[in-house]
């Protein structure tokens, strides 16, 4: 792939129960925008344990666990799936370390995250991760396809 081609993708992202009750969507929302991405799905909603569980399948067994899956469904979260160049790194890279104290001045845990445990928000790490995770949190009638009116001056 040349330096000038464009790779579109999509990949979920979750705004976990402390960024809906710290009142923070809106302005991470529009970090993404701003940013290009096109957010072709979008909802709030109350995490079931058994999706937690399934959410978090590669991390069963590990130490910390029981603490992620009883985070995310502690309150509602907003969902939604974002679309546009190499949106799973870049995405990955607006996010940051999942510790926010070692997180990259202006990513969204540096700016708002405290610390691990309630790191504000998810982003998948892979492409078999973002397929995995859409299909989980979302319906395929539920994503929207749509041309902004920026995308040509964006790609």
């Amino acid at each position: 792939m040349g330096k000038d081609e464009v790779k579109i993708e999509r990949t979920l992202v979750i705004l976990k129960p402390d960024a809906i009750q710290r009142g923070i969507v809106g302005e991470i929302l529009s970090r993404f925008e701003k940013r290009g991405f096109k957010i072709i799905g979008l909802k709030m909603m109350q995490v079931s344990r058994e999706l937690a569980e399934k959410h978090y399948l590669e991390h069963q067994g590990k130490p910390f666990y029981d603490e992620l899956v009883e985070f995310i469904t502690a309150g509602p979260v907003v969902v939604f799936v974002v679309e546009g160049n190499n949106a799973i790194s870049n995405v990955r890279k607006m996010v940051g370390a999942t510790n926010p104290e070692e997180a990259a001045p202006g990513t969204i845990r540096h700016d708002y995250g405290l610390h691990i445990g309630k790191n504000i928000i998810h982003a998948s790490d892979s492409r078999e991760s973002a397929e995995r995770e859409i299909d989980l949190f979302f319906n395929i009638d539920e994503l929207v396809d749509y041309k902004r009116i920026d995308e040509d001056w964006i790609y």
